[in-house]
């Protein structure tokens, strides 16, 4: 494809950078992650050259300045700011790929906002409130995360793979399971000191502990499609999808690959972005 065109869209909030590929006069596909900016949707954008993809850094992630001095990261606030990018688009309903905290970012869109988005496909939504185990996840997140404070991000982000790879309710047997050694991972043991990071902090505990709004999902005209990676099954973030799906009255749709199926290899965790990307145009134009 053509080379996208990078625009930053000035709020009093934050300079929110935002990529575009195609002219610009097709229907707009907006794709949005959390904690992941724009690069990550590169391999899939690919496949939408018939499409408007519109991609995007979060604010305070990637390129996108944040100006209003904080360093949480809300579904409201990121909510926010997508409407008022839906808005210098030219307006809704756009159609929405959002991946983990970028599906509970637009599940927030669609509550506060509901004219914005045509079909939502929310992929594996990180949200605890729907899970039997709630309190359980919430004590598996803590648990990363004072690895993350003690150890560094090579201790956090192993105790984070353990977690998100962990089958079925977190049990006591996972509790019981010593903290992994980061080098089982390939990760450093070092630490460098910085304890920001918007995965391993606490920075983004507003993602996983929002509550959706049920009623206002059923009311808004948005086609919601919650989906599932075919390999995630019985992992954390798959069933969280279940749960956000029963939520709503729906069975997840199943997608090719993983968590990150959408990925080329670029990444290290490189997903099936050609068969991820047929099955998202498969549901996109079952409307």
């Amino acid at each position: 494809m053509t080379q996208p065109q990078t625009k930053t869209l000035a709020t009093p909030d934050v300079d929110l950078v935002y990529d575009v590929r195609g002219p610009g006069d097709q229907p707009v596909l907006l794709m949005i992650g959390q904690p992941m900016s724009a690069e990550g949707f590169v391999a899939l954008a690919e496949h939408f050259t018939d499409r408007t993809v519109v991609t995007y850094d979060p604010r305070g992630l990637g390129r996108s300045v944040r100006k209003d001095g904080r360093a949480d990261h809300t579904p409201q606030d990121q909510a926010l700011d997508l409407h008022r990018l839906i808005e210098e688009l030219g307006g809704g309903p756009v159609d929405v790929f959002a991946s983990s905290g970028g599906a509970v970012t637009a599940l927030a869109l669609v509550a506060t906002y509901p004219g914005d988005v045509a079909t939502l496909v929310a992929h594996e939504p990180p949200i605890n409130a729907v899970l039997p185990d709630a309190s359980a996840a919430e004590r598996a997140r803590a648990r990363f995360h004072e690895a993350y404070q003690h150890g560094g991000s090579g201790a956090g982000m192993a105790a984070f793979i353990v977690m998100t790879s962990w089958q079925g309710e977190f049990t006591e047997e996972f509790f019981a399971q010593p903290l992994p050694d980061p080098a089982a991972f390939g990760m450093p043991s070092t630490d460098d000191g910085s304890r920001d990071d918007p995965l391993l902090s606490k920075n983004s505990w507003a993602i996983t502990d929002y509550v959706p709004d049920a009623v206002a999902l059923a009311a808004a005209p948005t086609r919601i499609v919650i989906a599932v990676g075919e390999e995630s099954a019985g992992t954390y973030t798959a069933r969280t999808a279940q749960g956000t799906a029963a939520l709503l009255g729906q069975e997840p749709t199943v997608f090719p690959s993983h968590h990150g199926g959408f990925l080329g290899g670029e990444f290290g965790y490189a997903g099936k972005p050609k068969e991820f990307a047929a099955k998202l145009r498969e549901v996109l134009e079952a409307r």
